[in-house]
């Protein structure tokens, strides 16, 4: 059984930086592909970054590209987020996600990750 603990959420005006954390445990964490969701209320959870085993693969949703920045620590069992320039639109719960080796880092379909942390609210004011 894996448990995600996401923290590092809140309140941020337009403009922002915010970085969220997620610690895994339960399992090998140099053995799970790691992930970013997020979901407004009322709509479908949607990709925002994956990474690889080690980090190096990384993927995003075009709307974050150069703004956010998915990392891991093996070491520490801890995956990051790392968002800046945030808008309005940023505005949800962020959810961690952690799934087998072989989970492709540019598939950002929400339901082929098993393991989910409980989220995490960033709401961004204009």
């Amino acid at each position: 059984q894996v448990r995600l603990v996401e923290s590092g959420g809140g309140l941020v005006q337009a403009g922002d930086s915010l970085r969220l954390s997620c610690v895994a445990s339960g399992r090998t964490f140099s053995r799970m592909s790691m992930a970013w969701f997020r979901q407004v209320s009322g709509k479908e959870r949607e990709f925002v970054a994956a990474t690889g085993l080690v980090g190096g693969r990384t993927h995003y949703r075009d709307s974050v590209k150069g703004r956010f920045t998915i990392s891991r620590n093996n070491a520490e069992n801890t995956v990051y987020l790392n968002m800046s320039s945030l808008n309005p639109e940023d505005t949800a719960v962020y959810y961690c996600a952690a799934g087998p080796p072989t989970t492709p880092v540019s598939a950002p379909q929400w339901k082929i990750y098993p393991n989910w942390g409980q989220g995490t609210q960033v709401t961004v004011s204009a």
